[in-house]
């Protein structure tokens, strides 16, 4: 369960393990919610709600991998 007040992100699982991928989200994200760790992507649950919209992760990866939740906003988010 997130902790998350207006934001919440989700990494499909196959790309979620890519070292690679994970070391690119944790270099574009302004805000920290990406780390990379030993198992791949990481979210860092406690910056969510830091998230800005700037859509520099879901322009670092391919289609279809990355969905920002707007919680505020029922139905409403982005995707890569």
């Amino acid at each position: 369960m997130s902790e998350a007040l207006f934001i919440d992100v989700r990494v499909d699982e196959p790309t979620s393990g890519d070292p690679g991928l994970a070391a690119k989200l944790e270099e574009v994200c302004p805000v920290d919610i990406f780390r990379a760790g030993p198992e791949g992507v990481e979210i860092v649950r406690e910056n969510l709600d830091e998230c800005v919209l700037c859509e520099l992760c879901i322009n670092a990866v391919p289609a279809g991998t990355i969905r920002v939740i707007k919680l505020y906003a029922p139905g409403e988010e982005l995707r890569a």
